[in-house]
């Protein structure tokens, strides 16, 4: 009869170390495969060779190990994600791909590591929001350079160019015909061409953006449709939590994914709690983006902030009490279905009454680009979108 076994994989861009241990802990075997399909297959046999395999753990499911995880789960083995060793363990015990393994397989034993890898749903997603994130920082970095030419350049230049601001400035540096002595020629000319790239990697996040905006609603049209979740925030919640969710067991774990779960910090008579730095800091400012639009544009929470600043909490502490809440209400989004109400009535019905948006607007006491918004799907209020049908329809 087989033994119970379990397997440890410790990952890398071209090869993957694999070790087996019993179900007693004790080491049975290790070795090294390519990362390739055949190599996948090999390292599988290898691990079944051994006996019944309970569990794998590895290291880096969503980066060097997603290829031997996504064979291992097609061939019906239960993969669960390992966290790299702490630095204490690793000066302790030392570092090769045999001990990682090794360290890997004992995590899935103990029971240490028990997390399922997140799936490949969210995959495109990932792809698209990583492009979109690298224009903004190129984009950055040209404004940067832009800014550091001007600040050294010629004074008619600099007196020309530098009060503009803005597109202004890009737009008016990318329209430039260079001209002059050697060096007003070379200095316009780089302002030139980092204005063109300006305007290029604009145009190409904006392109992103609306890309990712289609894939985020199409996936889960409810977190999109949740006030202040724009589509770069959904994208990132997305990938946080994975295509399968549901590996988080309750609201409090994805909170404390998110760093958003205060952390007990008691001792002795103290008993208190304090912020948590742990967690994906990525969602976590995710998570601090929706509660800015929110202080600044939600009723009900502009009214929880000024009762909470009546009480004499910080507005950084009202902060914390936002994404905490914020939290539970996207970890709902993320695993339940949410249904949005249908917006795509709204405006022909509108428009076959001749009424204007000002005219709606000045009905239910808003700003036009508010039913501008509420029309196009860019913001959600269920309420509103009730009132506004049932309005248009006795009008």
């Amino acid at each position: 009869m087989d033994q119970d076994v379990f397997g440890g994989v410790d990952s890398h861009a071209d090869t993957i170390h694999v070790a087996v241990i019993g179900d007693n802990g004790g080491h049975l075997a290790d070795a090294e495969f390519a990362t390739t399909t055949a190599g996948y297959a090999a390292a599988l046999a290898f691990l079944d060779a051994h006996g019944h395999v309970i569990a794998i753990g590895v290291e880096g499911t969503a980066s060097y190990g997603a290829g031997f995880t996504r064979a291992a789960r097609s061939h019906g083995h239960r993969v669960v994600e390992v966290n790299r060793p702490d630095r204490a363990e690793r000066r302790r015990i030392g570092k090769s791909d045999p001990i990682d393994a090794y360290a890997a397989a004992r995590a899935a034993f103990s029971g240490r590591a028990s997390s399922s890898p997140k799936d490949d749903t969210v995959a495109g997603i990932r792809a698209l929001h990583n492009a979109a994130r690298s224009a903004v920082k190129a984009r950055t970095a040209a404004l940067n350079q832009i800014t550091h030419i001007l600040f050294a350049a010629p004074e008619s230049i600099r007196a020309k160019y530098g009060r503009l601001t803005g597109t202004d400035r890009t737009d008016a540096l990318a329209r430039l015909r260079p001209a002059g002595d050697t060096v007003h020629v070379a200095v316009l000319t780089a302002l030139k061409n980092l204005a063109r790239r300006v305007k290029e990697l604009t145009a190409e996040h904006t392109a992103l953006t609306r890309a990712l905006d289609s894939e985020a609603t199409a996936l889960n049209p409810g977190l999109r449709a949740a006030h202040g979740v724009g589509p770069d925030t959904a994208a990132q919640l997305l990938i946080t939590a994975g295509g399968n969710p549901e590996r988080m067991r309750t609201e409090a774990s994805f909170a404390a994914l998110c760093g958003a779960a205060p952390v007990p910090a008691s001792s002795g008579r103290t008993n208190r709690h304090r912020l948590s730095r742990g967690g994906d800091r990525a969602a976590n400012a995710a998570l601090y983006r929706i509660a800015l639009v929110r202080m600044s544009s939600d009723p009900r929470t502009r009214e929880y902030v000024a009762r909470q600043t009546t009480a004499g909490r910080t507005k950084k502490d009202i902060i914390r009490l936002l994404k905490r809440a914020i939290s539970r209400e996207i970890f709902r989004c993320l695993t339940t279905v949410v249904t949005v109400p249908g917006i795509a009535d709204l405006r022909p019905l509108r428009q076959a009454k001749n009424i204007t948006l000002t005219a709606v607007a000045q009905h239910f006491g808003v700003w036009p680009t508010a039913i501008s918004r509420l029309e196009r799907g860019l913001s959600r209020n269920d309420d509103l979108t009730h009132a506004y049908r049932e309005w248009l329809q006795a009008a």
